[in-house]
């Protein structure tokens, strides 16, 4: 897999230097989406050729019910599955080889995915270590897995991370005190079965967190160095569905247009950043989230008004497009005054579902910002943001974050 960046002139942002790249390359699953699609995913895993299935869910799944229901649709198609629940938020390194061993163990021939972004990550790394073996900390980087891995089928719970659909797989390493990222074609699932059902149990935090997780995946696709014209139609309409439609799905959890509407932004977004990639969000949030276990979409929304400020000094234009898709009157005016109108919406959204401000109080302290700036230039996620960064600048991107 390779990231295709446009070249353009050296400051200029490729979405205006002229023609369109040569080459656009545009990588998805097949998606099925709708309300009581859940039974598709035990057709799909039939239909790979599964006859004993890994179900990767995690406890929350168990105890709400979906479970249940998709074992149940896998045996009726003469499937014998296998459940494995040993996941904690943010999979980690002796979790995924345990999940590995139970793979093995038991025979099994498919991954189905059951879960959000923590249990669809897992059951990925567990594919990778069935057909390549080793520790999974191996894979880190683009391309590592040369084998190919078995089929998989994944079924997200909540509505953001877009796990589901991308060729990004995130492990913690729990020696060094942060996140890996694994990224390969091989990664993007062979089928997505996309339920709003089961986003209704989503604890509120979850709801919340997952939601600002597809806000920073629109942004930071539309704004990256390999964005391409397809890419930013998935991108523009994610932004607006998120910051159009997140809070009413705390405020009417049980409102299922609005369920649906977060599973489409969520699946938009996811589109748009598995081919653009991301960026400094991300790289950033990656090593916060590492060392001290937190929520994604917690941190990149604390993280990414402070990013699109950066970013946006060097180029603002890319944000009077996302300005004018938000109905920003600042979309008319300078380009620097919709930077700023971007960036102070996606603050008071977060602000809005809970989130706090600032790193502080997560549990960063200073004396850790020097390690974190260092893994996040050093983040796959960097090569891609539109604005390259010093030591000294990322530094300060995490001090005025504190």
């Amino acid at each position: 897999m390779a990231v295709v960046i446009p070249e353009h002139a050296e400051g200029e942002h490729p979405r205006h230097a002229g023609a369109p790249p040569a080459l656009v390359k545009f990588h998805a699953p097949e998606i099925v989406f709708g309300e009581g699609s859940l039974v598709e995913a035990a057709h799909a895993a039939a239909r790979l050729g599964g006859i004993r299935p890994m179900l990767v869910t995690d406890p929350g799944l168990i105890e709400a019910g979906w479970t249940d229901e998709l074992v149940r649709h896998l045996c009726d198609q003469g499937l014998a599955p296998t459940v494995w629940s040993g996941i904690t938020p943010n999979p980690k390194d002796h979790e995924v080889a345990a999940g590995y061993e139970v793979y093995r163990e038991r025979g099994c021939d498919v991954l189905v995915g059951l879960g959000g972004g923590s249990v669809i990550d897992a059951a990925k790394a567990v594919a990778v270590l069935s057909a390549n073996g080793g520790n999974i900390l191996d894979y880190e980087g683009v391309d590592r897995a040369a084998v190919p891995i078995p089929p998989m089928v994944m079924v997200p719970s909540t509505s953001g991370t877009g796990a589901d659909v991308s060729q990004f797989c995130v492990v913690t390493d729990t020696l060094r005190g942060t996140k890996i990222t694994i990224i390969g074609r091989s990664l993007v699932p062979d089928l997505t079965v996309i339920d709003p059902r089961l986003l209704t149990t989503m604890p509120e935090d979850l709801n919340a967190a997952t939601g600002l997780d597809a806000l920073t995946h629109g942004i930071e696709a539309f704004v990256s160095r390999a964005h391409n014209p397809l890419t930013d139609h998935h991108a523009l309409r994610a932004v607006g569905m998120v910051t159009g439609t997140l809070v009413r799905t705390i405020d009417e959890p049980m409102f299922m247009p609005a369920r649906a509407t977060m599973a489409q932004a969520s699946l938009e977004a996811g589109l748009a950043f598995t081919n653009a990639i991301l960026g400094a969000t991300h790289a950033m949030s990656h090593q916060v989230g590492g060392l001290l276990d937190l929520p994604h979409g917690v941190v990149n929304g604390v993280l990414l008004p402070h990013v699109i400020r950066f970013n946006g000094a060097a180029d603002p234009a890319p944000f009077v497009e996302i300005a004018a898709t938000l109905g920003l009157e600042e979309a008319h005016g300078p380009a620097d005054a919709a930077v700023a109108a971007v960036a102070g919406r996606v603050d008071d959204l977060a602000r809005q579902v809970g989130v706090p401000r600032g790193l502080r109080r997560l549990g960063v302290r200073e004396d850790d910002l020097a390690r974190l700036a260092d893994g996040a230039l050093h983040d796959a996620c960097m090569a891609t943001n539109p604005r390259p960064a010093t030591h000294e600048q990322m530094l300060e991107l995490f001090r005025v974050a504190l």
